[in-house]
This record gives structure tokens, C-alpha cells and sequence, in this order.
């Protein structure tokens, strides 16, 4: 037996609705829909201590995780033994949610408590029925795991460029296409740094050569193309 009606009704009252109702996966649902909606189905609330290993890369995805609160974060080691932090997730985010379905549906990283958190359990056949209650959650669900296949299918593009400039050269020439001389970055330096595989700090300083140059212009979010012949330039010698 998964949790008794017991522990099932005191875990329902542990939850941050108004926390969970934030969440992706949840989004647009009131903290009374969500509320209504996990009494409904069979869930576990986890707790976790510092640094007290989650799951373990290469478990089965069995079940939905959400963090309700605190953080942690999704590590991996390589072949020499060093442990490489990918990223952190806080609350109230889910974890690897994109890998809940599939043929080789593991956990990529081994996941670890920042700090003392809580997390939302809910196994696969629990989540299905979620799914077929509401569509809301249903819509949330499918923009979150294509959003990421198009973060990711994105990010292997950039990766076949060999500079930073020509990556950011033909982001730049992207999302300004044919008509438009300049590009909001709606993204922060961070988010774009993460999508070309590179430090934040080579990012701005690649930025900051290239305006330097007469390339761009910047101001505050918008990036004016000066030289596009240069710029496709960039691209071709990536």
C-alpha cells in the first residue's frame, strides 16, 4: 500500500497549494483546484535533510517530483572521478519531468538537497489520472517537456559552432531574420550562456569584443546589428 488514508490526509495538509499552483506543471490551476485535485489521487510528501542524496542517476523515473521547498541540485561525475554540478532546481520546479515517459526513462544525474526540502511524489499511474482529470495540467505538461526538446535541440545547434562569436553571431542574425535590425534579449546572460554550452563570463565578454568592434550596439536589453555582413562573416568561420 502506496500511503494509508491517514498519512494521505495529513500530507495534503503539509502542502503549499499557493506554492504548488506556481509550479509548471500546475500553472493556471488555483491552489483550491489543486487542492481538490491531489485529494483525488495517491501521493507522497518527502523530506529531505542538507546534502542528503534525492535519487540516484540512473534510478527509474517512476513517479512526478516536485520540489515544494528548498532546492537541489542535479550532479553527474565524469570519467576522472570529478563530480560536475548541471543545475540547480528550486521550488516549486519538477525534476527531470521530460523523463517520466519513454524507453529509458532514468534519472541522468544524481539529484542532491541544497538544503532541508520537501518533495512532491507522485507516481506515474497517479500522475496519468491527473492528466485525464484536468487539461490544463495536461497542456502544462506537454509545453513543458516540448519546450525543453526545443531548448535541447536548440542548445545541440549552437554546439556545432566552435566559437562563441559565430554562436552568438547566429543567434543574433536568428532572431533578428530578414526585416529586423536589432533583437530584444528576452533571456538573461545566464539562460543564453547555459544555451551555448559556455561560462556567463566568456558570454559577456564576447558581447562587450564585438561591440567594441562596431558589430553590435548594445542597449540595456536590445542588441542593434550593425555590421551584418561581419556577422554572417562569423558564422562561416565558426
Amino acid at each position: 500500500m502506496f500511503v494509508s488514508l491517514y498519512q494521505l490526509l495529513q500530507n495534503t495538509k503539509m502542502i503549499d497549494y499557493t506554492l504548488l499552483s506556481q509550479c509548471p506543471v500546475f500553472r493556471g490551476i488555483s491552489a483550491a483546484d489543486a487542492e481538490n485535485l491531489l485529494k483525488q489521487i495517491h501521493f507522497q510528501l518527502k523530506k529531505f535533510l542538507k546534502d542528503e542524496i534525492v535519487v540516484v542517476a540512473g534510478a527509474p523515473v517512476a513517479s512526478l517530483n516536485i520540489v515544494l521547498s528548498g532546492s537541489v541540485r542535479g550532479e553527474m561525475i565524469d570519467y576522472s572521478g570529478k563530480t560536475i554540478k548541471i543545475e540547480d532546481v528550486e521550488a516549486p520546479k519538477p525534476l527531470a519531468a521530460a523523463f517520466l515517459f519513454g524507453q529509458d526513462n532514468k534519472f541522468p544525474v544524481t539529484v542532491t538537497a541544497n538544503e532541508k526540502c520537501s518533495i512532491l511524489v507522485i507516481p506515474v499511474g497517479e500522475f496519468l489520472k491527473l492528466l485525464q482529470m484536468n487539461s490544463q495540467i495536461l497542456r502544462n505538461y506537454l509545453n513543458s517537456i516540448s519546450s525543453r526538446a526545443q531548448f535541447l535541440s536548440q542548445k545541440l545547434h549552437f554546439l556545432s559552432f566552435k566559437t562563441i562569436r559565430g554562436k552568438v553571431a547566429h543567434y543574433l542574425l536568428q532572431q533578428a531574420g530578414d526585416r529586423f535590425h536589432s533583437v530584444e534579449l528576452k533571456s538573461t546572460q545566464q539562460q543564453l550562456a547555459d544555451l551555448f554550452g559556455v561560462t556567463r563570463p566568456s558570454l559577456a565578454r564576447v558581447f562587450g569584443d564585438m561591440q567594441k568592434e562596431g558589430l553590435i550596439s548594445i542597449s540595456n536589453k536590445t542588441v542593434k546589428l550593425v555590421n551584418r555582413e561581419k556577422l554572417s562573416e562569423l558564422i562561416n568561420h565558426a
